[in-house]
């Protein structure tokens, strides 16, 4: 992950931008165009995978559609870690975001090609280059600012507004692009999104004054040589492994699926083994890390279910709901839009009420009302499931209801996890702790979509029933084991 404590000199020269740094706008649309690329598409991807060929899909069975969809989610997240890397050790992040932007415009273009092929090279690109962007334009936003500049908070709370924006506004387009018109029509959109974000970058670096221009722990001479070497012959084995499994048959979708999401996991395995085994960890350290475990499997379980809103329950806004407005049915993607206005709406509010709270809320607790408000919905979602049986259109005002519940839970959980995050840290390990809290969301995702190709065999009603409670029963678990967790997170609330 990128050094968040390490600081350029702010860019405070030329015009301000809402008092603030005029980059600050440079990286606000960048982020808001990207954001825009990456939820119209994911708005229209499941819907257009499991549409039959003869309208322009490619008829895949539902289980496989939101088993892919959870795994090219989740990879989204986990490509954080090496894109953080990649920005600290070779290219800095000002490189980072650029060509970061450019392979997901090529992503979305290749999907926008009426190809097969092209949807798969498509994610492929779309991964990577997030991973390089996402993390990296935060860790600029952070070096826009002095340390103790009182104008911090605000601005990253702008640049969130962002994403929100994005995210409100894309599937309106793309989603009635894609539905009505042509789906490979709605991904070109997506892709001029993309576009516009790049160039703006261009347009607009130099607004930026050095932030981001240098990697702050650069690899050099022999060690550099060394690391590209290394990428090259990884990138090459897995090219040829997948060669030797589509020449023999082996390789089919539902393998690479699976194959993907054991692999998220073992990432998280793996890189907690290797923090608590550092010796060089206090003991203080290890406690901590220790209660972040458990933290980490909650959000885990909280992001398994939350990030189903862009594949089980998009099929269910698609089949099951009934979206008939004075005679015109509106696309089911449209529905997707709900979920960030909600969150542009609830973030204020929950800002105040964890203000007033102060300590009597600890974090434990908070994660608990995510996991509950989380598995409350989904019981929802049952009682909607059970109303649609039989073929009876239900009302979307019930998806509404359940996206707002997972709002409240989101805003529970995800900005607390993300302080509590920072302030858990091991000093050695402070700026790859947030790539560790990106994988909590992957691991859930690749999980989740492997739960959602499971569903795809039972009742409705009964997976989300199912789901819910498991959730339920999980945030009362988090409950009893409050004491034990405070006092392993050694004074931090």
């Amino acid at each position: 992950m990128p050094d968040f404590t390490t600081q350029a000199a702010p860019a405070t020269q030329g015009k301000e931008f809402f008092g603030h740094p005029r980059a600050l706008s440079t990286l606000f649309l960048t982020e808001m165009w990207e954001r825009f690329s990456y939820y119209g598409m994911r708005a229209i991807l499941v819907l257009f995978l499991t549409a039959t060929v003869a309208n322009g899909g490619l008829g895949m069975a539902e289980g496989d559609a939101t088993a892919l969809y959870g795994v090219y989610v989740g990879f989204v997240y986990l490509m954080a870690l090496p894109g953080g890397w990649v920005a600290d050790r070779l290219l800095g992040a000002r490189r980072s975001v650029l060509w970061g932007g450019i392979v997901i415009a090529l992503g979305h273009y290749a999907m926008a090609v009426p190809v097969k092929a092209g949807i798969f090279v498509g994610l492929v690109l779309i991964t990577i280059g997030t991973g390089l962007l996402k993390p990296n334009i935060s860790a600029m936003v952070g070096k826009l600012y002095e340390a103790d500049d009182p104008r911090r908070d605000a601005g990253f709370s702008i640049f969130y507004m962002g994403i929100n924006l994005g995210a409100f506004i894309s599937p309106l387009i793309t989603g009635y692009l894609g539905e009505e018109v042509n789906w490979h029509l709605g991904f070109g959109v997506a892709a001029v999104g993309m576009t516009f974000a790049v160039v703006q970058y261009v347009l607009g670096r130099r607004h930026l004054h050095g932030v981001g221009d240098t990697p702050p722990n650069p690899l050099a001479g022999e060690d550099r040589r060394r690391a590209l070497r290394a990428i090259a012959i990884g990138v090459a084995a897995v090219v040829v492994l997948i060669g030797i499994a589509a020449v023999t048959g082996q390789l089919t979708l539902s393998k690479i699926v699976s194959a993907l999401a054991v692999f998220a996991v073992l990432v998280a395995v793996v890189y907690f083994a290797r923090i608590l085994l550092d010796k060089r960890l206090t003991e203080v350290e290890r406690s901590r890390m220790r209660a972040y475990v458990y933290l980490f499997v909650f959000a885990a379980s909280f992001w398994l279910i939350y990030d189903q809103a862009g594949s089980v329950l998009n099929l269910f806004a698609e089949k099951n709901t009934d979206r008939n407005v004075f005679g015109w049915e509106m696309p089911a993607s449209w529905l997707q839009s709900v979920n960030p206005i909600l969150v542009i709406i609830g973030s204020p509010i929950f800002a105040l009420i964890w203000l007033k709270a102060g300590h009597r809320l600890s974090t434990p607790v908070k994660f608990t009302m995510g996991l509950v408000l989380n598995g409350l919905s989904f019981m929802l979602m049952a009682l909607a499931a059970k109303a649609a049986v039989g073929g009876t259109l239900v009302s979307p005002m019930w998806l509404v209801a359940v996206y707002a519940l997972q709002v409240c839970g989101e805003l529970c959980l995800s900005p607390v996890g993300l302080s509590a995050t920072t302030k858990l840290a091991p000093a050695l390990y402070g700026s790859q702790m947030l790539g560790l809290w990106f994988l909590s969301t992957a691991v859930g995702d690749a999980i989740g979509g492997q739960v959602a190709k499971w569903g795809s065999d039972v009742s409705q009603p009964a997976y989300f029933t199912v789901l819910g409670v498991a959730s339920v029963v999980l945030g009362a678990s988090a409950v009893l084991l409050t004491r034990h967790l405070r006092r392993l997170m050694a004074g931090i609330h």
